[in-house]
């Protein structure tokens, strides 16, 4: 998130984290391009009037590079041209402020979910996760996870098959303050295979030294 309005950013922040996601902050356009050199994120929500700048050069900073996160537009700019502009240099949604946060969770969704296929809705054979609803099943039995444990699902859904390393896991479902010498990882996908085994097979295998890979043929 890059916002330099320090309230604005505790709630969003706090409102994030209950949804689920993992949210690093960074209150102007530098910050926030050290930020986005060394972290590979998912989407950025930007504000365009920041203090040393504006988000238009952060935009541009990202679309340099093929790939890149999803850009949402955050801004108290409500002109037509301004919302034009922001689209051409690259942003994927523009939100005018203010604005109800159940709007941005799904706006979020709905960017996020382009890398879902378009769906809210994940399957791999019988495990099924519907992001909209914050629900997780497997077969016909719903499954309690925590907000982390469905984050880290999630993400090895999207990649099954895959061996996906614990740095990777930290840095896509925790934040920037996670601790990356503690077991946070380990702990968080012991309790979820747990919940996702029961009395059936386990679905996610820990490959030694590497990381963890969700089953893709169950």
């Amino acid at each position: 998130m890059v916002e330099d309005e320090e309230d604005l950013v505790e709630s969003l922040r706090v409102g994030l984290v209950r949804s689920g996601y993992a949210v690093d902050t960074a209150p102007t356009v530098d910050t926030a391009l050290e930020k986005l050199a060394v972290n590979d994120y998912d989407l950025v929500l930007l504000d365009l009037m920041l203090p040393d700048g504006d988000g238009f050069s952060v935009c541009r900073e990202i679309r340099t590079a093929p790939g890149g996160p999803r850009i949402l537009m955050l801004t108290a700019r409500d002109r037509l041209a301004d919302r034009v502009r922001g689209l051409d240099e690259g942003a994927d949604d523009y939100l005018v402020k203010p604005f109800a946060l159940p709007e941005l969770l799904a706006r979020i969704r709905a960017l996020l979910r382009r890398d879902d296929g378009g769906t809210a809705v994940v399957e791999v054979g019988e495990l099924r996760l519907d992001t909209a609803r914050f629900e997780a099943f497997r077969g016909d039995r719903a499954l309690q996870l925590t907000p982390k444990e469905f984050g880290v699902l999630h993400y090895l859904m999207t990649r099954p098959g895959e061996v996906i390393g614990a740095e990777e896991l930290l840095e896509h479902v925790w934040d920037e303050n996670a601790d990356p010498f503690t077991n946070t990882v380990r702990v968080t996908v012991g309790s979820l295979r747990r919940k996702i085994t029961g009395e059936d097979e386990p679905l996610i295998e820990t490959v030694i030294r590497q990381g963890y890979r969700l089953k893709d043929a169950i």
